[in-house]
């Protein structure tokens, strides 16, 4: 409600008018601020039909603060012709005064000065004329007495653009008295109570109008976690690039899909409790495809399909541990095994989006429990030229576009590359994931043609994720140190393409 002052004084200026009132002139005969009375306007409007106000636009010129200044102490230029005294000033001492350099060429504009350069002490500025009549400051006089109208427009344009005058647009109120005017406000109930009902009271109050047009409070909702709408684009681009998505409901899996079908020896680091979550319960896989698990052995301990193998005594003991899944290429693995089974080998892509586990180090870009996007694509005659064009595409797909590839090993894939893209917030290379094209040792006891070469890729969820949102640490994205607010103020993410 606004002051209930001036609220009063308004009402009564309303009362003594016939016709209405400007809420210019109230505010003006009240000495009061124009918003004031607006605030007034607007409260009594939300009575009721206790007062009538329509909105009028006018415009006005009025003096822009160097305009104001001229019309008090006069233009520049008289100012100029003024500071000049009859033997003459120097061009030099004339500029150092606030206004000689505008008052300087319109004095020269009007000829009211004059420059001798070749003066003996340097150019000297000398008076052409006995006196001058300092229009500018007389026109400025007649706006901020009121008298704007005695101006020809030609004269108020030319002010404007010296900046000295300035058309202003000013809103007002027409407020005339309403239906039901009173000079004494009502306070009007907001809410129908039981005691009015029980007691009648109802009868004898005013009630505020009911607004069936207002917005209710919006509700609660829940809302997408940046790495769900991420994970969402992702699905997306790979159906769009004509990939197949695998089951991936595995969390449990046992170390022979995890590892030895990778062709990745029983004494790698990667196979120990420092890298790998092992089960307790049930601690051992059982069922197996018999003839590809010797296969498998075969290949590791013995060598084949062009490979020395690794020559060790390899162990089903050790194949059986079950783990949570280190990467989603143990589900690649068993899709690759189950394709090698068809009477005739068919091409395909397939992708997968899910969670995999490693006993990690926790810091600003590792977690123990993290998403692994991974696709595949099996074909004959596939090269790493093939596997560095798709990334290419996928990756400029979900708007990364400054990628490095560097070399690397892996036990499964030769040749090999790590994927690394660019960080702005941490302004360094952050390592995406791994890429490379499986080894004929994993590919050919699976059953696979000689001539399948299978490129595949492994790309973290959450890196991208920090790179999109701008996220600099990766225990702010997942886990408990999750601000909830940052979910909900998170934008839909719509990957640049």
């Amino acid at each position: 409600m606004a002051d209930a002052g001036v609220v009063e004084k308004l009402l009564r200026a309303i009362e003594k008018a016939d016709d209405g009132v400007d809420s210019l002139d109230v505010a003006a005969g009240l000495g009061q601020d124009h918003q004031l009375i607006v605030g007034a306007v607007k409260s009594l409007q939300a009575l009721g039909d206790l007062i009538s106000a329509e909105l009028r636009s006018s415009k006005h010129w009025e003096l822009t603060e160097e305009g104001t200044e001229i019309a008090e102490q006069g233009s520049h230029e008289a100012r100029v012709f003024a500071s000049v005294p009859l033997e003459g000033l120097a061009q030099s001492e004339l500029m150092k005064l606030p206004f000689g350099k505008i008052g300087f060429s319109k004095a020269m504009s009007n000829k009211w000065i004059r420059v001798d350069k070749a003066h003996e002490g340097g150019p000297r500025i000398f008076r052409t004329v006995q006196s001058v009549e300092d229009q500018v400051r007389e026109k400025l006089l007649v706006v901020k007495t009121g008298n704007v109208s005695q101006l020809e427009e030609k004269e108020k344009n030319e002010l404007k653009k010296r900046k000295l005058l300035s058309e202003v647009t000013v809103k007002s109120y027409w407020i005339t008295k309403g239906s039901s005017f009173s000079t004494t406000i009502t306070k009007q109930e907001t809410e129908l109570t039981p005691e009015m009902l029980a007691t009648g009271s109802w009868k004898e109050k005013t009630f505020k109008p009911y607004n069936f047009e207002a917005m209710g409070v919006a509700p609660d909702c829940g809302h997408l976690h940046p790495l769900m709408k991420v994970r969402t684009q992702f699905r997306q681009i790979f159906l769009e690039m004509g990939f197949t998505e695998m089951p991936t409901n595995n969390f449990i899996e046992s170390s022979f899909w995890n590892f030895d079908s990778l062709f990745q020896p029983q004494q790698h680091p990667a196979r120990d409790q420092h890298d790998t979550f092992f089960l307790s319960d049930p601690a051992l896989a059982r069922e197996f495809p018999q003839d590809y698990l010797e296969r498998v052995k075969r290949v590791h301990a013995e060598g084949g399909y062009g490979s020395q193998g690794y020559k060790y005594d390899w162990k089903v003991e050790e194949a059986q541990k079950n783990i949570l899944r280190t990467h989603t290429t143990a589900v690649s693995a068993r899709m690759l095994y189950k394709l090698a089974q068809q009477d005739k080998f068919t091409p395909v892509k397939y992708f997968s989006i899910d969670r995999v586990f490693r006993n990690e180090t926790l810091d600003a870009t590792h977690l123990a429990e993290f998403h692994q996007i991974e696709g595949v694509v099996a074909d004959y005659g596939l090269t790493l030229g093939d596997l560095m064009g798709i990334l290419h595409e996928f990756f400029t797909k979900l708007g990364i576009t400054k990628l490095r590839f560097k070399p690397a090993y892996n036990p499964y894939t030769e040749p090999s590359m790590e994927v690394f893209s660019y960080h702005e917030g941490l302004k360094k290379w952050v390592e995406l994931g791994n890429s490379g094209v499986f080894r004929p040792e994993m590919l050919l006891p699976m059953g696979l043609p000689e001539g399948v070469s299978v490129i595949a890729w492994g790309v973290s969820l959450e890196r991208p994720t920090m790179i999109k949102y701008g996220i600099n640490n990766i225990r702010e994205l997942v886990g408990h140190k999750v601000n909830l607010q940052m979910v909900y103020n998170s934008a839909i993410c719509r990957l640049d393409s």
